[in-house]
């Protein structure tokens, strides 16, 4: 077990160096609609009023020290600015905080009423990412005594233990009462996230569309279901997710599928009532790996604040809270 834990993170760690065939990808969150500005960032002030979402998520936990990441995003609408602002922060740990990514993201989204019944809002986003590599954690092949093992220092000329850089983002987004769309694309210049200053390791851009309805079960809308789609791509890696929800008064149950890879089911359980909302969710491992990794937990918890009425009506978007 502890060398796959290794083999893991050296695998995310090799994402940093330079080469033309491994790339890095983003972290991943399942409950995608319980973190709308890390999905895209034209979601930024579709609530209206102030809302605060924290996320947490354990993958692979039965490995120790994999990938643990944590995100917490507040936005609003702007009436002056016709439009929403969004911030956003973003920390991803893997091999016991050996490789520790943290972003800090800012976010506008423009809404346009094209009809009574449509709307289109355009979101764009700049973003700071630091990367960091604890390399006193990590061991070479000079440190090791054929009898005792690692007990001797390394020789090797280490990189700089952290690299910062720019990046940027946008999206869109288009919804009725009863639907929605969008699309978002993420890293549009690609920057360079290489440690060593010697080499190249571009960080490839990754396009998100996803779609859903909401379709009420009876005439109060107090129960419905909302059939959804999603796809990513960053680089070679494609997944495509095919999910239900049932939502019945405060209730929410959730299934979604991965269907490119067939690796995992997710199961999603929420409460919403008033101003606040929790989710959680489960990733069943289907893949050889399910014996070994224990799928991932997932949280997330949000308050949708109120405020004041707006004296000409906005249009929220109908997706699912998780």
């Amino acid at each position: 077990m502890k060398k796959l834990s290794v083999l893991l993170c050296l695998i995310g760690f090799l994402g940093a160096l330079p080469t033309s065939k491994v790339f890095a990808q983003d972290p991943e969150f399942t409950q995608f609609y319980a973190n709308p500005l890390y999905l895209n960032p034209a979601f930024a002030g579709t609530g209206r009023c102030p809302r605060i979402i924290m996320n947490y998520r354990n993958q692979w936990p039965a490995i120790s020290g994999t990938y643990v990441t944590y995100s917490a995003s507040y936005d609003q609408h702007i009436d002056v600015l016709q439009g929403g602002l969004g911030l956003l922060v973003l920390n991803d740990k893997a091999g016991q905080a050996t490789y520790n990514v943290t972003h800090f993201a800012g976010m506008y989204s423009y809404q346009l009423n094209i009809s009574r019944q449509f709307s289109v809002k355009v979101g764009f986003q700049g973003m700071y990412i630091q990367r960091k590599i604890d390399w006193d954690k990590l061991n070479f092949g000079d440190q090791i005594d054929p009898k005792y093992g690692f007990v001797l220092s390394t020789n090797e000329t280490r990189p700089p233990d952290s690299r910062g850089y720019i990046d940027f983002s946008a999206g869109i987004l288009g919804y009725s009462k009863k639907y929605f769309f969008g699309f978002a694309a993420h890293h549009l210049t690609e920057p360079d996230e290489a440690f060593i200053t010697s080499g190249s390791s571009k960080l490839p851009m990754k396009y998100t569309a996803h779609a859903g309805a909401l379709l009420p079960m009876d005439r109060g809308e107090e129960s419905s279901i909302s059939p959804n789609i999603l796809f990513q791509k960053q680089g070679d890696f494609k997944q495509l997710n095919l999910g239900l929800y049932l939502s019945k008064g405060p209730l929410v149950a959730g299934l979604w599928s991965r269907i490119i890879e067939r690796d995992a089911l997710i199961l999603v359980l929420g409460f919403q009532e008033g101003i606040v909302k929790f989710g959680y969710s489960y990733d069943v491992t289907i893949s050889k790996l399910s014996n070994a990794t224990a799928g991932a937990h997932e949280f997330s918890f949000q308050l949708q604040f109120e405020c004041r009425p707006k004296k000409r009506k906005f249009r929220t978007i109908s997706c699912p809270s998780f």
